[in-house]
């Protein structure tokens, strides 16, 4: 792949990657260890991941279970997932968490599958602001004579078929995740 255009598809596909992630915070009635890897803990002072501070497992569908390395930090975990945006309450047996998640009303399915439409449509917007970008940068190699007037073409076709591709393949990502949120 050209030089040129490998700047464009690499930026894309960090677009695609963001959303992915976004989409793995969204929790689907199923227990999913994602929906906690923004949240953070105060390990000594520190804002600390969850993941490096205690083992994070998923022993039925719709538990997961938070295992602190240290005693002390089970009262911390449990602040920080009650002060989080996550909606759970956590229940704790001094040694272990337990994050056990309700099954999702029709109503609250519906409000994710838009969410995750939004999410999706962001991400093109994202992916074709990039073409945009990308097609200007290619005008002016045309008008500072570095390329050809068939060169700048063939370049800006190109940065298309790459757009229809991440485009497609946003799609494809919001369709699935939407299917597997209105899964009851």
């Amino acid at each position: 792949m050209d030089e040129r255009l490998q700047k464009y598809d690499n930026k894309m596909q960090k677009s695609f990657d963001n959303l992915l992630e976004e989409f793995g915070s969204i929790r689907a009635g199923r227990a999913n260890p994602h929906v906690l890897d923004k949240l953070k803990v105060d390990y000594y002072g520190t804002p600390t991941g969850l993941q490096q501070v205690a083992n994070i497992s998923v022993p039925e569908p719709r538990m997961i279970l938070i295992q602190p390395w240290e005693p002390t930090m089970v009262r911390v975990i449990e602040k920080a997932i009650l002060t989080s945006d996550l909606g759970i309450n956590p229940t704790n047996d001094g040694k272990v968490i337990r994050l056990v998640f309700p099954e999702l009303t029709e109503e609250r399915r519906k409000e994710l599958a838009k969410d995750v439409k939004k999410k999706g449509e962001a991400a093109k917007v994202a992916v074709r602001n990039i073409r945009r970008d990308a097609n200007d940068s290619f005008k002016k190699l045309g008008k500072t004579n570095e390329a050809s007037e068939d060169e700048v073409k063939e370049l800006e076709d190109k940065v298309q078929k790459l757009t229809d591709k991440y485009i497609s393949k946003v799609d494809k990502a919001v369709e699935e995740k939407s299917k597997e949120i209105l899964t009851v």
